[in-house]
C-alpha cells in the first residue's frame, strides 16, 4: 500500500494500492469523511491515468484539494 502525506488540505494522508495501472483501496485519513469515502468508491478500479486527468488541478477554497493531492500522489508514483 502506498502512502502519501498531503500538503494544504484537511486530509493528512492518502493510502492506496495500484495494480496493473488501476487504483484500489483508496483511504483518506482525515478530511470530509462522507465525500472522500464516496470518491474512493467511485474511483475503485479506475486507471491511474484517468484519475490524474480527472482530479489534477481540482481546487478547494482556491487552493489544492484532497483529490488534487491524490492526483499528485499518483504522478509521484509514475516518476
Amino acid at each position: 500500500m502506498a502512502r502519501y502525506i498531503t500538503k494544504g488540505v484537511c486530509a493528512k494522508e492518502i493510502r492506496f494500492d495500484v495494480k496493473n495501472g488501476k487504483i484500489y483501496n483508496v483511504k483518506f485519513i482525515g478530511g470530509c469523511k462522507g465525500n472522500l469515502n464516496a470518491i474512493s468508491k467511485l474511483i475503485e478500479g479506475m486507471s491511474v491515468e484517468e484519475v490524474i486527468k480527472t482530479f489534477k488541478g481540482n481546487t478547494c477554497r482556491n487552493k489544492t484539494s484532497c483529490t488534487d493531492q491524490l492526483a499528485r500522489a499518483l504522478e509521484n508514483l509514475k516518476n
